[in-house]
């Protein structure tokens, strides 16, 4: 990402502090939530919360990005609240996983409701607007967004806006997705 400028705002100072030293060409702003953030007693200040998503720009413009700063990503195949991404799916879009505890706080740029869902596997996953989400594999540092309109498990895949819709309006999903036919591990891997 040489030359380039890319702009990732997260939830909490700890991981912007972290994206800052990982990416040294990159402008990194944190953000809060409206949670009350508590200094831990052991020494360091934490937050359960902290970096649970942020907005970035990138090639597609303004997209949400997980605690590390990769994009992240909805299958068009879900429906909102039901994941559809199996075991198989999974191992190449990992689910974004909902923090611990009280739910999915608010974050400053965001405007999707954020909440909490299941995956196929049970596991709570963060959700925008009701879709559940997830990074790709093969996005290997912040900016990347090689999942972008990624055609695999039933659907197509795309990168999502901070209002919780397809970056893309050309690949916005319908609140009725058909289900996942299954799918396999084709289209690019």
């Amino acid at each position: 990402m040489s030359g380039s400028t890319f702009t990732v705002r997260l939830l909490g100072a700890t991981a912007a502090l972290m994206l800052a030293a990982a990416c040294s060409n990159s402008t990194v702003s944190p953000v809060s939530s409206n949670r009350t953030v508590t200094p831990s007693t052991k020494g360091a200040a934490t937050s359960a919360s902290a970096g649970v998503l942020g907005v970035a720009t990138t090639s597609l413009g303004p997209v949400l990005v997980d605690s590390r700063g990769l994009t992240v990503y909805l299958l068009t195949a879900d429906t909102p609240g039901h994941s559809t991404c199996s075991a198989q799916c999974l191992q190449y879009w990992p689910l974004v996983p909902a923090p611990k505890g009280t739910g999915v706080p608010s974050v400053h740029g965001i405007s999707a409701a954020l909440t909490a869902t299941r995956a196929t596997s049970g596991a709570s996953m963060v959700a925008a607007g009701g879709w559940p989400l997830y990074t790709f594999v093969k996005d290997a540092a912040p900016g990347d967004v090689t999942g972008e309109g990624v055609k695999t498990f039933g659907g197509t895949w795309c990168a999502v806006s901070p209002s919780g819709t397809a970056v893309k309006a050309t690949a916005a999903p319908a609140s009725t997705a058909p289900a996942a036919t299954g799918g396999g591990a084709g289209n690019g891997y």
